[in-house]
């Protein structure tokens, strides 16, 4: 039976064989927190169900785990590479399963409206029992097989890509080459390469194959073609590398977490490796590490002065060496909150020289002092240290570079004698080792902008606390928007934040502050704004600024609208037409269906900031159609994030979530496009989308007025 079930391109071989046999495992977050759990791949070779407790005791041998660990990449390779076609199948499959409750790979009426309350359907019994019937073409009072696969079709039939497939279609039934060379430039406003755009979608989506040599697309085609990548919202060319990586450091918005070590909160919170691989994984590229004096003379990592577990310092260099470029090429930024004893320092930096050999920049890309930050293109496959540093880079070089800044000859009486004070308290707290593993990145504090642009120099950067950068940009928004174009600014939550919440980024980003670090472990909406700037650009963690905030003498400001260029606002228009097997809220009731609303947030500069939602429908998570227009005016739309949210609409408490997708602005196609959901952690929920219409207006030039 369970061969029969596999899915048809997954060959079922002994490993995944002994996988369907289950096996029992222990889940380690940390040295003190182990748990028993027993997994088991099910008989579609796509499902892993797993029980948190049960008895008996782990034996689980080495042979064992690496049967566990070559089945998943062989099924994450399938998974990975199927098409369209596929994963509908694989769905139907699942769904298939789910509903068959006796197990007799059959499915009756009463399975059917069990099934029907599980795919979030409050159908009328009547309609319902009409298509049980239309399905049953062996009239046996159940369905199986094709059957089924009939009566999943019916279900899903979707009556307005229909309409829409005829609107273009001359004889309704298919789309000529013309007639979708038609659809693709009026509405999808595909202007480049259009015929062979429709050729590669007949051949890529056509599930006939005499209706691919025959260059026409069905029906069934065109939908597929819409819940495709190509018919995404997101533009696909851009989740390539799409951008120029050869500009200065500080003139890229950079990926950044706080406390990476932790995977809940500030005070009791587990410290854990697992933070920097799941961070690294999520194309972060600055990460934070906070140093303590350990036992026998190890460094440890951990929150100081709170509740927090700990790790060793050298677990933690061993998985950035390990886990730092398999997700993104360019140069990871480790912040190191230096709390250690001279002596412990000297073992950080021999640790940190010893793991990550080649990979830790030790020197400038050309031994020179730098007039200005490398790219991310010059500094690929390297770990940069962010600390504090004994004296100016040239003291750890051979000599000054020809185009070097002054090395503050000109200082005199007070200025200067601060500056040898704060040199000789670094020598006196900080190990040279350590130091001299600082290079591009070595912490001052700040001490206003005109104090920087006479004293710092490009290799600087400092740290501000949340509310401190708020206040920079109220009372000084274009002075922080300068200096960020050639210094890099790290901003950090406050304090008080001990549950690790977030502060809005949007608003550190509207400065051009590039290193805005946020808690990774707490999914919300800063989160969703974070992934969807960086799930660009291959999501390498590194996306280039606008050019407006990437020049020193820029008029830029976010809270003034008389310094921003241009003819005035786009006009972004958005019918949400309808949504597609939404999940269901975490923890409902059994048998309880949601009430889906869309709301449509703008994140960007302060007069851009705004939100819409449609109506709510009644018990219907299936495929509720809204039909309904928003429309939103983008001052700068470089800087907008456009956030689709839905939720469970209810009447007497707070709406719950259901799914949400973020994405900047600049991504975004204009046409017919689905939107496919995430779940609240970040992750997919397929099929679970939305179909909506964008029209991006532009405003009239000055010729034309």
């Amino acid at each position: 039976m369970a061969s029969l079930l596999c899915n048809a391109r997954i060959q079922l071989t002994d490993t995944l064989e002994q996988m369907q046999q289950g096996t029992l495992m222990r889940k380690v977050k940390s040295k003190s927190w182990k748990k028993q759990r027993y997994f088991k791949l099910q008989d579609d070779c796509m499902t892993i169900w797993y029980q948190s407790k049960r008895t008996g005791k782990i034996e689980s041998a080495s042979e064992e785990a690496q049967c566990w660990v070559q089945g998943l990449r062989q099924l994450i390779e399938v998974a990975t590479s199927m098409d369209q076609r596929e994963k509908i199948d694989q769905w139907i499959r699942d769904w298939f399963q789910k509903a068959d409750k006796n197990k007799d790979g059959r499915m009756n009426f009463k399975e059917v409206r069990h099934l029907l309350k599980m795919m979030n359907v409050d159908m009328n019994e009547d309609h319902a029992l009409r298509l049980f019937q239309a399905a049953d073409k062996s009239e046996s009072g159940t369905l199986e097989g094709e059957e089924f696969v009939l009566f999943y079709k019916a279900l899903t039939q979707r009556e307005e890509v229909l309409s829409l497939f005829q609107d273009f279609s001359e004889d309704g039934k298919k789309l000529t080459l013309l007639e979708l060379v038609d659809f693709l430039r009026q509405e999808q406003l595909e202007d480049e390469g259009t015929e062979e755009l429709a050729m590669e979608l007949i051949d890529k989506y056509e599930p006939s194959e005499s209706a691919r040599a025959r260059h026409v697309l069905s029906a069934d085609g065109f939908l597929m073609y819409l819940c495709s990548p190509e018919g995404s919202i997101f533009n696909p060319r851009h989740q390539a590398l799409w951008q120029d990586m050869s500009q200065p450091l500080c003139h890229y918005f950079v990926s950044s977490s706080h406390n990476t070590y932790l995977i809940e909160d500030q005070i009791r919170g587990q410290s854990s490796i697992e933070g920097y691989i799941r961070a690294l994984k999520r194309g972060c590229r600055c990460l934070e590490v906070d140093c303590w004096d350990g036992p026998n003379g190890e460094p440890m990592v951990y929150h100081g002065h709170t509740f927090t577990s700990k790790i060793p310092f050298r677990e933690v260099v061993s998985t950035l060496e390990k886990y730092a470029f398999k997700t993104s090429d360019y140069p990871v930024i480790l912040s190191l909150e230096n709390h250690c004893s001279m002596e412990q320092q000297e073992v950080l930096a021999q640790q940190l020289k010893s793991i990550l050999g080649e990979q830790l920049l030790t020197t400038t890309t050309d031994g020179r002092v730098p007039a200005q930050l490398p790219s991310p293109e010059e500094l690929k496959h390297k770990i940069l240290l962010k600390g504090k540093k004994i004296g100016r880079l040239e003291d750890t070089l051979d000599g000054p570079g020809d185009e070097a800044p002054d090395v503050s000859d000109d200082d005199n009486g007070a200025e200067a004698e601060e500056e040898r004070r704060r040199a000789k308290k670094d020598k006196e707290s900080l190990a040279q080792a350590l130091s001299d593993c600082v290079i591009y990145c070595k912490s001052v504090s700040f001490r206003g902008f005109q104090d920087a642009r006479s004293h710092s120099r490009p290799s600087e950067i400092s740290s501000l606390a949340e509310s401190k950068a708020r206040k920079l940009i109220r009372d000084a928004g274009n002075e922080f928007v300068r200096h960020n174009a050639w210094q890099l600014t790290r901003i950090y939550p406050s304090g008080m934040r001990t549950d690790s919440s977030n502060y809005n980024p949007q608003e550190m980003w509207n400065a051009g502050c590039q290193i805005v670090a946020l808690n990774f472990q707490t999914a919300g909406t800063e989160m969703d704004l974070c992934d969807g700037l960086f799930s660009q650009n291959g999501r390498c963690g590194y996306v280039l600024k606008p050019a407006f905030m990437r020049d020193e003498e820029t008029l830029f400001n976010p809270n003034d609208p008389s310094s921003w260029e241009g003819p005035g606002p786009i006009t972004l228009t958005i019918q949400v037409i309808s949504g597609q097997q939404l999940p269901k809220v975490a923890n409902s009731k059994d048998g309880a269906i949601i009430d889906p609303l869309v709301r449509v947030e703008i994140h960007g500069v302060p007069a851009d900031q705004a939100h819409q939602e449609t109506k709510y429908i009644e018990n219907n998570g299936f495929n509720p159609r809204w039909d309904e227009t928003l429309q939103f005016q983008l001052h700068v739309p470089e800087l907008a994030l456009v956030r689709f949210v839905v939720e469970d609409y209810d009447k007497t408490s707070r709406n719950d979530f259901v799914g949400q997708f973020t994405l900047a602005f600049p991504n975004i196609k204009p046409g017919y496009r689905h939107i496919h959901l995430l779940s609240k952690d970040g992750t997919s929920i397929p099929p679970s989308s939305l179909f909506v219409h964008i029209r991006i207006t532009e405003p009239p030039s000055p010729e034309q007025d």
